[in-house]
C-alpha cells in the first residue's frame, strides 16, 4: 500500500475513533483531536479539569473504542509506588518470591487525580512512560504494546493536591482540558442518559490492538519541510527569551511537538506538517512545559496567555501550505 493510501486509510480509523468516542463524551472535535494526537504520536496525555466534567469517561470510552486492556489507579495521598508497578510477594508453596504485576501493566492505564498522591508516588509512572517498562526489585519487566497513560488531575488551588514535578510533566506530550459543555451540550447529557439503562454508555470498538500499532508507526512517514520546520523552533526558543518565563520549552519538548505536529497532520489526512497543525497543537504540548516567573504568578500571568502572545509574534511562514 503506497504512502498516500495509508495516511488516508489511517485517518479514516482516526475519525471513527473520535466518532465512537464522541457518542459517549459531550465535547468538542479540537478536544477529541489533541488527544488522539498524543495517542498517535506515542506519548501520554494529562487531562485537567474539575471534577465531573467526563474526564474517566473520556478514558474509558477510548479504551473500548480501541478495544485495548485498560486500568484504572485512583491516586491518594496514601498510594504507594509499588501499588502502581506491582511487588514481590513471596510465594509459601514454591518457597520464593514472585513477581505480581501492579494496575500499570495495561495498554491504557488511567491514572485518576494523579496530583493526590505525593511525589514520590507520582514518580512510579515515571520510567513506565518513558521506557514502557517497570523495574522492580532490580529486575525490569516490559509492558504491554501499544502502552498509554491518560492522567487526570484536579486544578492546583483545589485542596488536597500535590503539584505535578516538573520530570513528570514533561513525560506528558499535551496537557488539554475538557470543560464544560454549553447548554445545548448539557441537555444532550440528559438525552442520552434517559435513552440508556446504565450509568455508563457503551462504546463498542472500531479498532484493535494491531491496528492502533500501525497508526502509532505511521507519523513517521510524515514530512516537515525546512521552513515548517524552523516555525516550531522558533516558537519553543521564543519562550525561552519570554521575561515573564524562567525556564521554557526544553530540546527534549521541542522533539515532542514535532512529534504531535506530525500526529495533528496525520489526523488531517496529510503526510506533511503545515504551518496549522502546529499552531493547533502548540497550547496543548507547550503550555504545562513553561515555568513562569514569580512576577508573573503576582500579575495572574498564565502559561496560555504566554503561548498565545508567542503565536502571536513568531513569524508564520508565508509560503508554507496552509491546512485544510
Amino acid at each position: 500500500m503506497k504512502n498516500g493510501q495509508q495516511i488516508e486509510e489511517a485517518t479514516k480509523r482516526i475519525t471513527a475513533v473520535m466518532d465512537r468516542v464522541g457518542e459517549a463524551v459531550i465535547t468538542d472535535r479540537k478536544f477529541l483531536e489533541t488527544v488522539s494526537a498524543g495517542l498517535i504520536a506515542r506519548g501520554h496525555v494529562l487531562l485537567e479539569d474539575v471534577p465531573g466534567t467526563g474526564k474517566t469517561l473520556t478514558a474509558v470510552a477510548l479504551a473500548d473504542a480501541l478495544d485495548l486492556e485498560f486500568t484504572r489507579i485512583q491516586f491518594t495521598p496514601d498510594l504507594l509506588p509499588s501499588d502502581i508497578t506491582g511487588s514481590q510477594i513471596y510465594n509459601e508453596q514454591r518457597g520464593e518470591f514472585q513477581f505480581q504485576r501492579g494496575p500499570v501493566f495495561a495498554n491504557i492505564v488511567l491514572a485518576d487525580e494523579i496530583n493526590r498522591a505525593p511525589p514520590k508516588t507520582q514518580s512510579a509512572l515515571l520510567e513506565a512512560m518513558d521506557e514502557g517498562q517497570v523495574t522492580v526489585g532490580g529486575t525490569t519487566y516490559d509492558l504491554p504494546e501499544p502502552f498509554f497513560v491518560i492522567a487526570t488531575q484536579n486544578p492546583i488551588e483545589q485542596e488536597g493536591t500535590f503539584r505535578l514535578p516538573e520530570a513528570q510533566r514533561d513525560r506528558f506530550i499535551v496537557k488539554t482540558s475538557i470543560g464544560y459543555p454549553d447548554r445545548g451540550g448539557e441537555i444532550d447529557l440528559i438525552t442520552r442518559r434517559a435513552s440508556r439503562d446504565t450509568q455508563m454508555p457503551t462504546v463498542e470498538p472500531v479498532v484493535d490492538a494491531s491496528q492502533v500499532t500501525t497508526l502509532r508507526q505511521l507519523p513517521e512517514r510524515v514530512s516537515i519541510e525546512g521552513p515548517v520546520k524552523e516555525y516550531l523552533v522558533d516558537l519553543a526558543r521564543a519562550s525561552r527569551k519570554d521575561p515573564r518565563v524562567d525556564v521554557g520549552v526544553s530540546p527534549r519538548g521541542i522533539q515532542r511537538f514535532f512529534e504531535a505536529s506530525r500526529a495533528r497532520a496525520l489526523i488531517g489526512g496529510r503526510d506533511y506538517v503545515t504551518p496549522d497543525d502546529i499552531k493547533a497543537i502548540a497550547r496543548p504540548v507547550m503550555t504545562h512545559r513553561l515555568v513562569l516567573t514569580s512576577e508573573a504568578g503576582i500579575k495572574d500571568v498564565n502559561a496560555e496567555t504566554i503561548v498565545a502572545d508567542l503565536l502571536d509574534s513568531v513569524e508564520v511562514p508565508g509560503a508554507a501550505t496552509t491546512a485544510d
